[in-house]
């Protein structure tokens, strides 16, 4: 299993001529910053310390203010997302509601943190601020699908669906 920093490199070096692409299209437009970090991630699937320092190289930034907004927005991402990215909203309605008994169970079930990916890359966690749909709480996101009204239990049957490589809409 490849490192994070060994798989950087090979996505760096695999996306380089894009990269530069990319932040020549945006070079002399004012607030350039966010839509090229944007693209390259959907070019590159994250954007870890290589790729930022490039930004900011090609830019003519500091690479602390490139930094400081990839890790800044939840939208980006320093280290490669898992083929199931699951969100959990932890906004104050989800939170109230049981949230966090729901990021435990999830946590239990991949055995890693919100942020990490699990080593076969199939699955990571990330917590989100507000989905928008706070009477329906607690709300998850499996990529793009928002699961409402979850339990732990539901968690459990949510992610044995996803194992089994079935979409349940029933959930």
């Amino acid at each position: 299993m490849e490192s994070i920093e060994e798989k950087a490199r090979q996505v760096f070096e695999e996306n380089k001529s894009k990269i530069d692409s990319i932040i020549q299209k945006y070079k002399a437009k004012p607030g350039a910053l966010i839509p090229v970090l944007h693209e390259i991630q959907i070019t590159t699937g994250f954007l870890p310390l290589e790729i930022q320092k490039r930004v900011a190289q090609g830019l003519d930034i500091p690479l602390s203010e490139v930094n400081s907004i990839v890790t800044f927005y939840s939208l980006f991402s320093e280290k490669p997302k898992g083929k199931y990215c699951i969100g959990v909203c932890k906004g104050t309605a989800c939170y109230v509601k049981g949230s966090e008994k729901i990021l435990k169970k999830l946590k239990e079930i991949l055995k890693i943190e919100p942020g990490d990916t699990t080593d076969d890359g199939k699955f990571s966690i990330q917590v989100l601020r507000c989905l928008g749909a706070c009477g329906l709480g607690p709300v998850i996101t499996v990529n793009e699908k928002v699961y409402t009204l979850v339990t732990p239990d539901k968690m459990t049957h949510i992610m044995e669906q996803i194992e089994g490589g079935k979409d349940d809409d029933s959930l």
